[in-house]
């Protein structure tokens, strides 16, 4: 476990996954699920799929290749490449064993950054190929609810009426648009909240999502610029969290039976080039 710290935040980050596992305030205060039966991750790097592919398949030029939800990335061992007092840098790069889900040489870095209250999540991909590499990539980090329970408050930054995409149970989803269940960018979190699994609010609509405590004032606010922003708790559990998950890019529809390259919000790199994003969560 790598920690980083400054004089208001330590954070611990697994080699495992890249994945950050603890945030704690000067005061001791833990803001991260601390896993658990109900979800036993913390904050899982989604790489090189976001969501599902159709019954775990999807295809190349034709041939057909199988990858679990949410990609690999979450369950490999990164290797940490730098470290200072308040930034960490892992990697991640395909072998084998990865080539035979994902034919693509890639390099994958995941940087961690803190500054004062904030932490810099930053994602870096390199197209290490001789030929275009499609890809998704998102975060899924879980925040702990301030009352303590599956109850709460989620500020947007846009207070204009949203459309979400039409999602089930299952966690499947229609590129078919609904409303938001939002008043002046204000959701209400409760377990009925996630009857249908995942919220997903796209083209990009909003960029800041703030959870309040029982004061109205943000315990934790996570900014993002990805097209695609998804909040999620496991229904019917009442675990105490919500998942805060910018995604560039989004599962299969239903239905969907097209080459990987043309799956909705898939992103595209010509052979040497890179890709890099960030979102920031904010304490307090």
């Amino acid at each position: 476990m790598i920690e980083l710290k400054n004089e208001q935040l330590t954070i611990l980050v697994a080699e495992k996954g890249a994945e950050l596992q603890s945030v704690k305030d000067n005061e001791g205060r833990e803001y991260m699920w601390q896993a658990g039966p109900e979800w036993p991750r913390h904050s899982p790097i989604l790489f090189p799929i976001v969501c599902s592919v159709n019954d775990e398949t999807y295809r190349v030029d034709g041939a057909e290749y199988h990858l679990p939800r949410h990609g690999f990335a979450r369950d490999k061992e990164f290797t940490l490449i730098s470290k200072t007092d308040v930034k960490a840098t892992f990697a991640l790069h395909d072998t084998e064993e990865t080539l035979k889900v994902y034919p693509y040489h890639f390099n994958l870095a995941i940087t961690y950054r803190l500054e004062d209250n904030q932490i810099h999540v930053i994602w870096h991909v390199e197209n290490t190929d001789t030929r275009e590499i499609h890809f998704q990539i998102g975060g899924h980090p879980a925040f702990n609810v301030p009352s303590g329970k599956l109850e709460g408050m989620i500020k947007l930054d846009n207070e204009e009426p949203m459309d979400a995409l039409k999602s089930y149970a299952d966690g499947s989803h229609d590129m078919v648009e609904v409303p938001l269940e939002a008043d002046m960018g204000i959701m209400e979190i409760n377990n009925n909240f996630f009857r249908n699994d995942s919220v997903k609010i796209h083209k990009s609509q909003t960029r800041r999502a703030m959870l309040m405590d029982t004061n109205g004032e943000p315990a934790v606010t996570v900014s993002y610029k990805t097209p695609v922003c998804a909040f999620w708790s496991p229904f019917d559990k009442h675990a105490p969290f919500v998942c805060i998950e910018p995604w560039y890019g989004i599962g299969d529809p239903r239905g969907f039976v097209g080459e990987f390259k043309d799956k909705p919000l898939m992103n595209h790199l010509q052979p040497g080039a890179s890709f890099m994003s960030r979102y920031t969560i904010t304490i307090g």
